[in-house]
């Protein structure tokens, strides 16, 4: 069986991250995903995705990653079921990522910085240093 999703979208929110009880850390956020073809009967533009990240990749989409940034996320689906507060059933699909990338360059206020998961900032050149034609 295969279990695969590769989605590239804008986040919709900056992440929110927050540790378990066992102490891992895990983020929630949503991105949107340009349709191919743009509805003309007024619906949404995009489609809007859940995802989740734990450990690494989520401590990386949280200090790095934020509102308006593109992404990459690759990952598999993930479908849940719950009683919500108001007693009725509920049932959730979302994007458990297993790898986040950021795509494009953090705006000239920001302070998110363009590196993938995995990588020290300190091994990350500066915005005046980075030549994507060397090696």
């Amino acid at each position: 069986m295969i279990n695969r999703v590769v989605l590239v979208g804008r986040l919709t929110r900056d992440p929110e991250l927050r540790t378990t009880s066992t102490g891992k850390s895990v983020v929630d956020f949503s991105i949107a995903v340009d349709k191919k073809f743009k509805p003309t009967d007024g619906s949404p533009t995009a489609d809007f995705f859940r995802c989740t990240a734990w450990d690494k990749t989520a401590e990386f989409v949280s200090n790095y990653l934020g509102k308006g940034r593109l992404v990459a996320v690759d990952g598999r689906l993930s479908s849940r079921k719950y009683t919500a507060n108001d007693g009725t059933n509920r049932e959730v699909v979302e994007i458990v990522a297993d790898n986040v990338q950021g795509l494009d360059r953090p705006r000239e206020d920001g302070a998110h910085a363009p590196v993938a998961a995995g990588v020290a900032a300190a091994d990350v050149p500066s915005v005046e240093e980075y030549d994507p034609f060397a090696d």
